[in-house]
Order: structure tokens, then sequence, then C-alpha cells
């Protein structure tokens, strides 16, 4: 058998399955989301300042204003009992 010049492997720490599972706690892992956080904004922004002229176009419709106006009615005559009727309370149901 030959000898191996290196050292010993050092003893493994054993890990529970559910602490092998975790990630690691760091100030690495913050970075990470402050600038993905940062970048998709960025991309939302970008992609509202895109489109907004055309959307802005799409809502100045002049024919709806002229439809709108059509629903202008007066107001509606108050109900008025005929004389000698009360109005008696609802009754529950």
């Amino acid at each position: 058998m030959s000898e191996s010049s290196r050292p010993a492997d050092p003893p493994k720490r054993v890990l529970s399955a559910t602490r092998a599972r975790q990630g690691r706690f760091g100030r690495h892992m913050v970075w990470v989301l402050v600038i993905s956080t940062l970048l998709a904004g960025i991309g939302l922004l970008l992609a509202w300042t895109w489109k907004a002229p055309s959307q802005a176009s799409a809502n100045s419709d002049s024919a709806r204003s002229s439809a709108a106006k059509a629903f202008n009615a007066p107001e509606p005559a108050p109900v008025v009992p005929p004389p000698g009727t009360d109005h008696p309370a609802p009754q529950a149901p």
C-alpha cells in the first residue's frame, strides 16, 4: 500500500436535516434582496413610462363625453301620497 502525503481529513460536522436545508444569514442576502427589489422597481418604472403615452391617448375619448350628456335627465318628481292617507311604517320581514 502506498502512503498518502495528505494529512488525515478533519472530522466532519454532523448537521440535522433541517439545519442543512437552511441558508446562511448575512449581509449578502440583504444586498441581493435590496438590489433585486430596486431593479424590479426600475423595470416597472421604465415599462410604465414607455407605455404611458399610448394609454393616455386611449383614455381621451370625446365620444364618451357626448354619450354621457344623454343621461342628463331632470330630477324625478317626489312621490306624493293621495290626500287622506298616511305613510305607514314598513313591515318587518
